[in-house]
């Protein structure tokens, strides 16, 4: 299993009231995405949103500024909203900074939970399905042919373009990012993708999405064995489980009350608890707890990656470095070593 940080580089108010520049949020980024490259963390992705309350609207330019800062550090979009993108610009962007990187970029595409670019660029939420998957199709077609020709029903239709510059990489990687909806998994699946799910409840609740997503692979003629499987969620981690909570709960409040699509009001410390433990979707505690909750994630999945989310709500740049390096020093090598010899269910 390779491990990951993403964020979306929140704007917010934490506990404190004070909210961050977007030129100090990105200076930031840029400063983690160094210490998870020292770290031997592998991957790092960004958020798209288009909202006064976090800083990224424009990933792949972050990524560009990050790619000449770091040198082994994939990198991704965590995700990108492909419905209100066009598909050959993107793949475009992605194999410039592809080149820029020395072939460390990636896509995960999804719909996104926040919609606030529909109506910014101009798209139908009534659209909402329809727009991604015939989106996703052409992305990966720009991926397949130098000179693309295209019939579109959403998107207009191509005739023969050259698409350029193409990637370091023989074939940019597309991986397709999920919630809780059947048909994504079938989808992805279907077109032989790598999935990344984001986990915001308890794993056991996806165990059957998982294998329908393998199942859809195979019935297509894919080879479920070849296809990663990503998961992630929000996340800290301190040297003990109750400096890990009591610091993180009130920046985690903030998150959910403040940045969520849908705030979610009151967000109680009872919730909080539950969430966090045996079961819950939360990665919140000491390492040896993290350490438990992705072995279990790993027992129910087989999977390939683990990304979390640091730095939620505000939470202080030295908390989240030290939580980043906690991550890469005592959870990584231990969860690295239980699964490399063992197989996927």
């Amino acid at each position: 299993m390779d491990f990951g940080i993403f964020t979306f580089g929140e704007l917010i108010h934490g506990p404190d009231g004070e909210a961050l520049s977007p030129r100090q949020r990105l200076d930031e980024l840029v400063q983690l995405a160094k210490i998870a490259d020292q770290a031997g963390i592998s991957f790092l992705g960004l958020g798209e949103h288009h909202r006064k309350d976090f800083a990224i609207s424009a990933p792949e330019v972050v990524l560009a500024a990050i790619a000449r800062e770091t040198t082994s550090l994939r990198l991704a979009t965590a995700v990108t909203v492909l419905s209100t993108q066009d598909p050959v610009r993107l793949f475009e962007q992605f194999a410039t900074l592809d080149l820029l990187s020395g072939g460390r970029a990636e896509i995960i595409a999804g719909r996104g939970a926040f919609t606030e670019s529909y109506p910014l660029f101009g798209y139908d939420m009534a659209d909402y399905d329809g727009l991604f998957e015939e989106k996703l199709q052409l992305l990966l077609a720009a991926r397949e042919q130098e000179n693309l020709s295209w019939n579109g029903t959403h998107h207009h239709s191509i005739r023969g373009m050259d698409v350029s510059p193409r990637p370091l990489q023989e074939k940019l990687p597309v991986w397709v990012g999920v919630g809780g909806t059947p048909a994504s998994f079938e989808r992805a699946g279907r077109l032989g993708l790598p999935l990344y799910l984001a986990l915001l409840s308890g794993p056991q609740h996806f165990t059957r999405h998982i294998e329908y997503y393998r199942e859809s692979a195979a019935a297509h003629g894919h080879d479920p064995a070849t296809l990663p499987v990503g998961t992630g969620g929000h996340f800290f981690v301190a040297p003990t489980s109750q400096e890990a909570r009591d610091k993180f709960y009130p920046y985690y409040r903030a998150y959910f009350e403040q940045n969520m699509p849908r705030p979610a009001g009151h967000f109680p410390r009872e919730t909080f608890e539950a969430w966090a433990g045996p079961g819950g979707g939360l990665l919140a505690g000491s390492p040896q707890q993290v350490i438990d909750k992705i072995m279990e994630q790993y027992q129910l999945f087989g999977h390939d990656r683990y990304m979390a989310q640091v730095g939620l709500g505000g939470l202080p740049f030295a908390d989240t470095a030290r939580s980043i390096e906690l991550l890469a020093t005592e959870i990584m090598p231990v969860v690295q070593r239980e699964t490399h010899p063992a197989k996927r269910p």
